[in-house]
């Protein structure tokens, strides 16, 4: 398995990198977790948008999907596809919510609302809690998590092997669970665990880095990777926090950089 950056920056794109999006290759698939802002363009640097097998969105932030609706029109208007999109709907796992919020997101105007259906490429499947799905010849693993709507944990293996995305949490049991064993934990840290602001993090919105490394440490990863680093905290000091919590190998991703899994 190989995990491709298209953007880490947390609660928004930044100086230098996109919002959350994320291409695994798994053996032939080619799967993207989220789309953030600005991610539709840095996919397009990896792989041909007609050779995804599917997405997986973690919530419907703006900074974890906005991308789709460039994705739609891509789909929809491309002169020379190289196969009909509406035979070959592409697979989209996501909130229940997703078919109408990014119908909401793509319509041209509020009173185009009732009659913009994104069903005609897509084929869209909700994701639910302690639910196992197949996917392009890969496993999928979903767990709810703890943010301020709905928002998942996304666990993907394939041949042996382990990829798992915390999507945006604040500190939960579930993450630990679902991410128990992996050989890959791709774990959001958006800001440090103490600032002038707060003596903790308030729960329930997001990890700081120490939290994903008490995370990385009691699910047993084999490595950690952060994400979702918001632009104006110091990303450097997130990682020493990761790293006094988890003895594992532990890296700060970075746009357009590959990890082996």
């Amino acid at each position: 398995m190989r995990l491709t950056v298209l953007g880490c920056s947390g609660s928004g794109p930044g100086p230098t990198s996109p919002a959350s999006g994320y291409l695994v290759e798994a053996g032939d698939a080619h799967l993207v977790m989220d789309l953030g802002n600005g991610t539709f363009g840095a996919m397009q640097r990896h792989l041909d948008p007609w050779q995804l097998d599917g997405i997986l969105f973690s919530h419907l932030h703006p900074d974890h999907c906005a991308d789709f609706s460039a994705l739609t029109v891509h789909r929809r208007y491309h002169p020379f596809p190289p196969h009909d999109p509406k035979e070959h709907r592409l697979p989209v796992h996501a909130p229940a919510e997703a078919p109408q919020r990014f119908a909401n997101a793509y319509a041209a105007s509020a009173a185009e609302l009732a009659e913009t259906d994104l069903d005609d490429v897509y084929d869209f499947r909700p994701l639910t809690d302690g639910a196992t799905a197949e996917l392009a010849g890969t496993t999928i693993h979903t767990r709810r998590v703890d943010h301020l709507c709905e928002a998942y944990g996304l666990r993907i293996e394939h041949n042996g092997r382990s990829i798992v995305y915390s999507g945006d949490t604040g500190a939960c049991p579930a993450l630990i669970e679902l991410a128990t064993g992996a050989d890959t934990l791709l774990c959001e840290a958006t800001w440090p665990h103490t600032t002038q602001f707060y003596d903790e993090p308030p729960p329930g919105v997001h990890l700081s880095g120490r939290q994903a490394g008490e995370h990385a440490t009691a699910a047993g990863v084999g490595k950690l990777l952060l994400t979702h680093v918001a632009a104006w905290w110091n990303p450097d000091d997130i990682l020493a926090e990761a790293k006094a919590a988890f003895d594992g190998p532990v890296e700060l991703v970075r746009p357009d950089q590959a990890y082996d899994v």
